[in-house]
């Protein structure tokens, strides 16, 4: 189709301001009276606390408020299990636990009074090793979970026994992924401002205003309606930035103090006591037919929790069953364990589980391949999910172009003349790999109350429009992609729309950004918001201008008539509309509640409105003298629904085939005794400029039309890194013959598989 403003490159409308540094995120906030908020955080893994003494920290100059275990509520609150206090009273259950709070005028007071907070501990025996921590004799972390295990997450449909006693073949592989940190450019942090009638005005660095409003007043038992919350620009998040105990410590030293607090970690303690990528131990076992037909999936999940709850079982339930959906599988079982251990929590982190199951899958399948002579496209044509194919799950794929990115991505890599080459001279080797993946664009369990999206598009008496939605930007251009369908859908020029700030006093209930669900169910909703608000120009227009409704057009800012009158720009129309309504603006509504279900107690029910698929090709040397590992060339074709802006779908593309690669060729949190010896971006080992792909990072779309999206469109934040580590672990043995199992695949993990 013909559109004026989508399919282009179009660049983010906040860019300007990020790169001249006027954009301000929750650091640069400053208030009048503001107190700096500092934590004090154990120094060990587990211990039981004996005593806390605050007097010499309260004689430091300029504090103006301590918090401990003592002196706050002891309620337990959380987000999917009631296992979080606000700060403890009896002990602390990982190396950077939270135990007290300071808010002093300047922030080297309040580091100064933190490190003089006297506490006396008794060390208790931690244990850090998921499977480890399951045993019966390991230490307890919370007297009720038996075992230590938070959660237990089970499905099985059809019959797996059976499936795999007609099997032809038989797999079986163990696979681990580990830790690893978001790494977003801005820390975790908060600014938070007594309000009238005794609310609180909380400044987040969030994904998700409107949930973290209702979990924040929960936790401080307040009436959520007291809390309005407003998110400011957010320097990435990655899913990190959901609900984080140093927003409630600075909501109650507000309350303490009453004076303004803000609260940013540095960078080590977001490291420290961040909410990682949940690290997993998954046991695979495929049963398949001669031709690679795939007949059965028996997984077992044993996921690490951390010490407290965030979002770690609803991940280890995704990696259980979400790629299920990917491949036509008539038999599956899985089980998954989401155990405590006393290291770091963990959470969200982009591809949700989904990522860690296909690391896995998809090397299972590669190695399938490679010992029964199948041809690794092929096996993923023959099995892949097709339109109208509606999963062992009940997930309804109503558009997918998986079949047509396999082939994009073998044609544009020349995948099969690339595995012809004959066997490399000397120690440097090429070698290329393949992978898929599925996700969601949307994900009806994560929030049960509802599903959907709403939005408000306001036309001013000047012509321009303000989107007013919940759904968060983070950093990846949201607010851009909702300014374009409101421009196209109205009929306006996208400089003359805009994306209002989420601020929950202003902005619809928003679930946020997650599940990949922004541009799909966040943006039908201003789409339909759109709509409405070009159905009540059009009226107005008609009335005022004594026109035939059914004669006006609206294009690229511009009403047309019937006939050869000169158009009339939207803007003069708007202003005498204004005028016969007595200066008001136009207001259109839109809501978007997809036809999802929570899923029923054998998990079958459709749980998105909209499925991405994508393939990728990786092309690598490994040098078999050093072991080291380099990207050369990448293909990444992703079915997108719809093209809204090409330059962010490129940019979501090469970020999130770095990350990937980072996550694959190096990055790793490491603990010793429990602590983490890495926390800083000098030791961490992120990649840089020089880590990029020799030759370029190759980008493809399939234009599938989802009949759920607006314009069409699905989500790619979190495919764009789903097949990386698979993608890129099947290449380096495609090079040199060495199948690494556990991530992250170093230079000394290969000179052990070449015996070296």
């Amino acid at each position: 189709m013909n559109y004026t403003n989508l399919g282009k490159d179009t660049p983010i409308l906040d860019g300007l301001e990020k790169v001249t540094g006027r954009a301000r995120f929750v650091p640069d906030l400053k208030v009048e009276g503001m107190l700096y908020g500092k934590v004090l955080r154990s120094p060990y893994p587990h211990a039981r606390l004996l005593k806390i003494d605050t007097s010499k920290a309260e004689r430091v100059s300029g504090v103006k408020g301590i918090i401990t275990g003592n002196n706050v509520s002891q309620h337990r609150f959380g987000t999917m299990v009631p296992d979080w206090v606000i700060l403890p009273r009896d002990k602390v259950r990982f190396h950077g636990d939270e135990i007290a709070a300071v808010a002093a005028n300047s922030e080297e007071a309040a580091a100064e009074a933190a490190s003089l907070i006297k506490v006396e501990y008794e060390e208790l025996p931690a244990v850090y090793d998921p499977e480890l921590a399951m045993a019966e004799d390991a230490p307890q972390l919370y007297e009720d979970k038996e075992n230590n295990i938070a959660v237990t997450f089970n499905v099985h449909t059809g019959n797996v026994d059976d499936a795999l006693a007609k099997a032809d073949l038989v797999f079986e592989e163990t696979y681990e992924t580990n830790q690893v940190y978001q790494a977003h450019m801005e820390p975790m942090g908060a600014l938070v401002v007594p309000g009238d009638y005794e609310r609180l005005i909380m400044w987040l660095s969030t994904q998700v205003p409107s949930m973290s409003r209702l979990r924040y007043a929960e936790a401080l038992e307040m009436c959520s309606e007291d809390l309005r919350i407003i998110k400011p620009h957010v320097g990435g998040g990655f899913g990190a930035k959901f609900e984080y105990k140093s927003h409630i410590l600075a909501a109650v030293l507000t309350r303490k103090t009453g004076l303004p607090v803000r609260m940013v970690n540095c960078r080590e303690e977001d490291f420290r006591a961040g909410n990682p990528r949940v690290p997993m131990k998954i046991w695979v076992k495929l049963g398949l037919k001669k031709d690679g037909t795939l007949l059965a999936k028996d997984t077992k999940i044993i996921a690490g929790n951390g010490a407290r709850t965030v979002y770690a079982p609803a991940i280890t339930s995704t990696a259980c069953y979400r790629i299920d959906s990917l491949y036509k599988f008539q038999n599956v079982r899985s089980t998954g364990y989401t155990v405590y251990t006393n290291t770091i929590p963990t959470s969200c982190f982009r591809g949700f589980g989904n990522a860690q199951m296909h690391f896995a899958m998809e090397s299972a399948l590669d190695t399938i391949c490679h010992q029964n002579n199948l041809d690794p496209i092929e096996i993923r044509k023959l099995n892949g999910v097709t339109p109208g194919f509606t999963s062992i799950h009940g997930w309804e794929i109503n558009s997918c172009a998986l079949k047509e990115c396999l082939e994009k991505a073998t044609q544009e890599s020349d995948w099969y003349e690339k595995k012809k080459e004959a066997d490399q001279k000397g120690p440097v080797k090429k070698g290329i790999g393949v992978a898929i993946c599925n996700h969601v664009s949307g994900n009806r369990p994560f929030y049960k109350p509802f599903d959907g999206s709403s939005s408000l598009v306001r036309l001013t008496p000047e012509g321009k429009a303000i989107v007013f939605t919940g759904e968060a930007d983070i950093g990846q251009g949201m607010n851009t992609t909702f300014a374009l369908i409101a421009a196209e859908a109205v009929g306006l020029n996208v400089k003359d729309v805009r994306t209002a700030a989420v601020d929950t006093d202003i902005s619809p209930f928003g679930l946020g950004s997650f599940a990949t669900r922004g541009t799909t169910i966040g943006g039908r909703a201003v789409y339909e918001a759109a709509i409405n608000l070009k159905k009540q120009l059009i009226e107005h227009v008609a009335r005022v201008y004594e026109k035939q409704a059914e004669e006006i057009k609206i294009n690229n800012g511009k009403i047309y008539f019937a006939g050869n009158e000169e158009p009339l720009p939207v803007a003069e129309a708007m202003q005498q509309i204004s005028y016969t309504l007595g200066g008001t603006s136009l207001v259109g509504h839109g809501v978007f509640v997809p036809n999802t279900v929570l899923p029923d107690e054998n998990k079958y029910g459709n749980v998105s409105p909209a499925y991405p698929f994508a393939c990728h090709i990786a092309e690598v040397e490994v040098d078999t003298e050093t072991g080291k590992i380099r990207l050369l060339n990448y293909w990444a074709v992703h079915d997108v629904g719809r093209v809204l802006n090409k330059q962010t779908l490129e940019g979501q593309i090469e970020g999130g085939v770095m990350m990937g690669a980072g996550w694959v060729l190096g990055e790793d949190m490491v603990l010793k005794d429990g602590a983490l010896v890495n926390p800083n971006f000098h030791d961490y080992c992120l990649p840089t400029a020089m880590d990029i792909p020799r030759g370029k990072i190759y980008s493809y779309f399939m234009e599938s039309d989802d009949p759920n999206g607006p314009f069409g469109a699905k989500g790619i934040g979190e495919p764009s890194l789903n097949p990386v580590p698979a993608a890129i672990a099947n290449a380096v043995f495609d090079a040199v013959g060495v199948r690494i199992t556990d991530l992250p695949i170093t230079p000394e993990k290969i000179l052990a598989g070449l015996d070296i």
